[in-house]
């Protein structure tokens, strides 16, 4: 008699969505994996100088969660995507779309806003990576429009990203948002001879824009900030040297 194989658990945060069913979706903490501080515990960064092998092990804790290995890109706070299914290795991107079933697309974050994305057919998902510059640039809309569904059919799901009273920016950030849409002002308050950035509401309304209205998670009905909430999230703007979560979205077989 065979025994049963033991799954390390993982605490992973279940996006809070009326997703179709056949739509997964998760998003990693940075609790369970076996990289040692500044990256404890479970850096899914290969790029930010860790321990290759203890980056190698926290990959392989996903995989009994997964179909098949997620398409790790090579983000570079651009606005290029790319189809998972057709993907090499690592290629320079900051979203990935896919509409075949057991293809994994993952953003990595550890501050930036994750965005997945789902239509409510079930045809097609996304997973972007908007750091401030990608989502001042374009990144979602140039994901929304790999898609090719309309966009009243999209579902988006905003992870964890540093909140709108952590964010500090200056004002050239604040003007390159406003100078592309003058209501990207509302998104900014006032602080000190700085501002604070609220990227929620920016993401919401680049995506209202377009048409997607249905939108769920951070700045909506979920409470994440990276930078606050040092026990569950890594992030860059707290800690300079840490580690990177994962937002994994792929469809499964009918």
């Amino acid at each position: 008699m065979k025994s049963k194989k033991t799954v390390h658990a993982l605490s992973f945060i279940k996006p809070n969505w009326p997703a179709p069913t056949h739509v997964n979706a998760l998003q990693t903490t940075r609790l369970d994996g076996v990289s040692l501080p500044p990256y404890a515990s479970l850096n899914l960064g290969a790029h930010v100088n860790d321990d290759a092998t203890a980056v190698a092990n926290n990959r392989q804790l996903l995989m009994p969660y997964l179909p098949s290995e997620p398409v790790w890109v090579n983000q570079v706070h651009g606005v290029e995507v790319i189809d998972a299914a057709q993907s090499t290795c690592l290629q320079n991107a900051d979203a990935s779309f896919t509409t075949k079933p057991n293809i994994v697309c993952v953003t990595m974050t550890a501050d930036c806003l994750p965005v997945l994305l789902c239509d409510r057919a079930g045809t097609v998902v996304s997973a972007v990576h908007a750091g401030w510059r990608g989502l001042c640039d374009g990144v979602i809309e140039a994901a929304v429009h790999k898609m090719q569904v309309s966009p009243s059919e999209i579902l988006a799901w905003l992870g964890p990203a540093i909140g709108p009273n952590a964010f500090e920016v200056g004002a050239e950030v604040r003007e390159q948002f406003t100078q592309r849409n003058h209501r990207a002002a509302q998104a900014f308050k006032a602080h000190g001879d700085k501002w604070l950035c609220n990227i929620y509401l920016i993401a919401q309304q680049r995506l209202n824009a377009l048409g997607v209205t249905q939108i769920y998670g951070g700045g909506v009905n979920e409470d994440f900030c990276t930078y606050s909430d040092e026990a569950r999230f890594f992030s860059f703007r707290r800690d300079n040297i840490t580690g990177r979560m994962a937002s994994l979205i792929w469809l499964a077989n009918d």
